[in-house]
């Protein structure tokens, strides 16, 4: 083990893990210790695998993949017949789509 207790790559101990949990103020059973050290530790040791890739001329990002609008550009399309269109509502007056009434007409609601 190196001076670093604990840092990345290295296991650390159910001691530390109740020092951790007591300094989140967590209170851990002995089997939550014994799972949490087992994953903590599993935890440093990929970060350890992640500090040990080169990264040297790889430009700093805020997300992981590269960012692709799913939009299209907003540009004029033809648009579809209104007879067309109006002839799929089930209701219509030709002119524009028949909706039920959904606010009160005596203005209470």
């Amino acid at each position: 083990m190196s001076d670093d207790p604990g840092g990345a790559g290295e296991p650390i101990d159910e001691a530390q893990t109740r020092r951790i949990a007591a300094l989140c103020q967590l209170e851990l059973d002995d089997e939550e210790t014994a799972r949490m050290t087992a994953e903590l530790t599993a935890i440093l040791r990929y970060v350890a695998e992640l500090q040990g890739i080169d990264v040297e001329g790889v430009p700093p990002t805020a997300h992981g993949g590269v960012r692709v609008s799913g939009w299209r550009a907003d540009e004029p399309q033809p648009s579809l017949p209104r007879d067309l269109v109006l002839g799929q509502a089930p209701r219509s007056d030709g002119e524009g789509f028949l909706v039920p009434s959904f606010v009160d007409s005596e203005g209470g609601g």
